[in-house]
């Protein structure tokens, strides 16, 4: 199928980008930017007058399964009606991927549905149980770039730094969620002056600062690439800041509401607000943010977690943490935009090269000749978030009922419309 896009805004800071100019898509490929090539007669065009063409979003952290179902198809209608194309899929489902059986099962799944592109990611151990290496070797075979442990402790360091020399025997990348069990396992808010007012335990920040400073001595050990999922404290960017100033193969991303958001939301004891890692204070949340602004953090995600209902309705620290977020990924960065927190470029390229490079992945670009996943934006659309209008099988987000400016018109994914907004 050719297509064109005509009109808007490119924005692709993979190249340094940002101009009104048009793109061509030929066979699933960007086939080029500006002047129509000879010969060039379109399927199809889209208009894009007013709107951003940008890489389709690259999201790291997007659960997809659960041990009650699957829920593949609808997060995924639901990651592409958001602008994401490729999604990073955790290893913690039903069940366990730390084989290359389940792996090949995942991408299969997704190939299916043709609609976003999915990676599954390894289990750094059997089961997660932290004991037993997972079979790296077949997972790399079957397509996993990166392994991990989740929040799952491993018996010791001992088997920790084995598990690093294997996988980087495998050019495996190994995927942190950094926190220490002991100090964070009764708590579900951040320790400080708001989860005591509360009366609520607290998860104290060190408890993650800990585990990036020992991860970061065994990754330079080792000399395995490291990445850390979802760091919430002020001293995780330094710490990370500090291994890359040494030349460290070290990335780190961080979902957006801890871009927006502080513990001081809680006070209404509102179930949707019980995520993990919590929120943090203002000073982390504005370390955090100069860590995105000053590239320390190359990735912003949505660390989508669809939970049902029941999940919710419970006390404060009995409820599951988590919330969704592939539809509200872009407006709320965009929102981040608004009020100067970041650039417009950076914040796009934080969606989209930043997290494609962690992954090893030649997506997350406009150039030519590399997949046409691409996203057509309307910045400036106003919409309220409603659980009619989530695609999302579950609705568990603070976001609901609020109005939201930014909103994808179009998304394609290799080439082909796999979603596109209906006419206002």
């Amino acid at each position: 199928m050719k297509l064109e896009i005509i009109g808007g805004r490119l924005i692709d800071p993979s190249q340094g980008l940002d101009r009104e100019t048009d793109l061509y898509v030929e066979d699933g490929r960007i086939l080029a930017l500006g002047e129509r090539p000879a010969g060039f007669v379109a399927d199809r065009t889209i208009q894009a007058q007013g709107c951003l063409v940008t890489p389709g979003f690259v999201d790291l952290c997007v659960a997809l399964r659960s041990k009650l179902n699957a829920r593949m198809a609808t997060e995924l209608k639901a990651a592409v009606k958001g602008g994401i194309t490729s999604v990073c899929c955790p290893p913690d489902g039903s069940p366990i991927n730390d084989t290359a059986a389940v792996t090949s099962l995942l991408r299969e799944q997704a190939r299916d549905l043709h609609l976003a592109r999915v990676f599954p990611v390894g289990a750094l151990t059997q089961g997660l149980q932290g004991e037993q290496l997972s079979e790296m070797f077949g997972l790399k075979a079957a397509g996993c770039q990166m392994v991990t442990n989740m929040r799952r402790p491993l018996g010791n360091n001992r088997i920790l730094r084995r598990c690093l020399e294997y996988a980087r025997t495998q050019d495996l990348t190994v995927g942190f969620c950094p926190e220490d069990y002991s100090l964070a396992v009764d708590g579900c808010v951040n320790e400080g002056f708001t989860g005591t007012r509360l009366g609520l335990n607290g998860i104290p920040a060190v408890a993650e600062t800990l585990a990036v400073a020992e991860a970061l001595l065994l990754a330079e050990d080792t000399g395995v690439r490291a990445h850390f999922f979802q760091i919430s404290t002020a001293r995780s960017v330094e710490l990370i800041a500090q291994a890359q100033q040494r030349g460290l193969p070290v990335t780190a991303d961080v979902a957006i509401h801890q871009l927006l958001l502080t513990d001081s939301v809680l006070d209404s004891f509102d179930s949707s607000y019980h995520l993990h890692p919590p929120l943090r204070t203002e000073r982390d949340r504005d370390a955090l943010r100069q860590g995105v602004r000053d590239g320390v953090i190359q990735a912003i995600c949505s660390q989508h977690q669809p939970l049902e209902l029941a999940d919710k309705q419970a006390p404060f620290a009995e409820t599951v943490p988590g919330m969704i977020g592939l539809e509200t990924l872009l407006p709320l960065t965009l929102q981040l935009v608004e009020e100067g927190v970041l650039e417009l470029q950076r914040a796009i390229e934080a969606l989209t090269v930043g997290p494609a490079r962690v992954m090893g992945l030649e997506l997350g670009t406009l150039e030519p000749g590399r997949p046409a996943d691409i996203s057509v934006i309307d910045p400036e659309c106003q919409w309220v978030l409603t659980e009619k209008t989530l695609l999302s099988a579950c609705k568990n987000t603070p976001f609901l009922n609020q109005s939201l400016t930014g909103q994808v018109r179009y998304t394609l994914v290799d080439g082909r419309l796999v979603y596109e907004a209906e006419s206002k």
